[in-house]
C-alpha cells in the first residue's frame, strides 16, 4: 500500500531543479520562483522539514509529508530497530511557511546537523526537496560513480520488481 501511495503522489507533484542559494543573517532562504511555480504559485506553501539520510535537510511539500508519515508509522514502538528508525525519522521536524517575501526559516539545529553556513544548494526531484550546504552538495557531486548508466538501470531494474 505505501508504494501505491508514493507513486501516486510522485504524479501529482513533479518537482525538478537544482538552485544555489544564500542564508541570510536569519536563516532565511529564498524559494526559486522556478520551484515555486512547481509548488503552486500564488499561495502559502507548508513545509516540513527534517534530517535528511545523507546529512542534508530533507523539506517535504505538506502534503507528501502527511503521505510518507502513513508508511513510516506503520513501524512498531515495540521493536528496538523500528522505534529506533522512528525516533530517526522525526528527529528535526519542523513546520515551516513561506513568507511575504517567499523566504524560508531553517532552525538553527538543523542547519548545525547540515553544516550549512552561508551558501546551500536545492535539489528538488520527484515530490522531494533535498537542502544541502554548498560544500557537501559539491564532494557529493564529485564522488559520482563513474558507471552511472549502471546505477540508474540497476535502481530501474529494482523498481519495477516492486510490488504495484
Amino acid at each position: 500500500m505505501g508504494y501505491q501511495l508514493e507513486q501516486e503522489l510522485k504524479k501529482m507533484l513533479s518537482l525538478a531543479g537544482e538552485f544555489e542559494v544564500k542564508i541570510d543573517e536569519r536563516g532565511r532562504f529564498k524559494l526559486p520562483q522556478k520551484l515555486i511555480e512547481q509548488l503552486g504559485n500564488g499561495r502559502k506553501l507548508d513545509f516540513i522539514l527534517n534530517r535528511g539520510f545523507d546529512k542534508n535537510i530533507m523539506m517535504y511539500p505538506r502534503e507528501v509529508w502527511e503521505q510518507k508519515t502513513k508508511e513510516i508509522n506503520q513501524l512498531s514502538i515495540y521493536d528496538k530497530k523500528e522505534r529506533q528508525a522512528l525516533r530517526y525519522y522525526y528527529r528535526g521536524v519542523t513546520e515551516v511557511s513561506n513568507d511575504t517575501a517567499d523566504r524560508i526559516l531553517i532552525p538553527s539545529l538543523l542547519m548545525e546537523y547540515a553544516g550549512i553556513q552561508k551558501d546551500l544548494v536545492i535539489l528538488a526531484f520527484t515530490d522531494i526537496i533535498e537542502i544541502w550546504s554548498k560544500e557537501d552538495y559539491e564532494r557529493m557531486i564529485e564522488n559520482e560513480p563513474d558507471d552511472f548508466d549502471a546505477t540508474i538501470q540497476a535502481a530501474l531494474t529494482k523498481s519495477r520488481s516492486l510490488p504495484q
